[in-house]
């Protein structure tokens, strides 16, 4: 009996539609995984949307393979990788555009946008201090505090993304946190 690689991709898909076997339509969807990030990176011009670009097409294809005749996977599965970043991209612009609108119409509703509450001003300044003393940190430092506070990853993405071990990725962080406390000490 022939691996699973070495079947063809009509015949893989053939399988999968018999016996719903998601690791069939995983081990064909790993030959052109590698392609469907390519594509995904070029529309999403992020690394970590495109990660989640790969994952979301490959739900996506388990439920589309089953309702279509394909001749030629590698074409069909280019065209649902196409159609689907085309959609998130829509979707996302659809949701900024929501997002711009509410800001706006607020605006209106407000007295002055410029006028803030002493609070709100005592907060500004510690927000705009914080701000020049992120920016007065080390390169590695920088990166790590901005990707876990602002950008909620954990260690082990800054890790990834970085191309450094976690603990690395913690001790900058630890570090940059003193840097911090210091520096905004220092501007207060």
């Amino acid at each position: 009996m022939k691996k699973q690689e070495e079947y063809s991709d009509v015949k893989l898909i053939a399988v999968f539609r018999e016996t719903g076997n998601l690791e069939v339509l995983g081990n064909l969807y790993e030959r052109y995984m590698h392609l469907v990030y390519g594509v995904c990176l070029k529309y999403f011009e992020d690394r970590e949307d495109a990660r989640d670009g790969v994952n979301g097409i490959f739900e996506k294809l388990i439920a589309e393979v089953t309702k279509h005749e394909i001749e030629n996977f590698k074409s069909w599965l280019y065209v649902l990788t196409k159609h689907y970043c085309l959609m998130k991209l829509r979707s996302e612009r659809s949701k900024q555009h929501r997002q711009e609108k509410w800001e706006n119409e607020q605006e209106m509703f407000m007295e002055s946008s410029d006028v803030l509450h002493p609070i709100d001003e005592e907060e500004k300044k510690t927000d705009d201090a914080l701000k020049a003393c992120i920016e007065k940190l080390k390169k590695e430092q920088k990166q790590c505090i901005v990707l876990f506070y602002y950008n909620d990853r954990s260690y082990k993405e800054i890790s990834d993304a970085l191309g450094m071990e976690e603990k690395k990725v913690k001790s900058y962080i630890q570090n940059g946190k003193r840097n911090l406390k210091i520096c905004i000490e220092k501007s207060s």
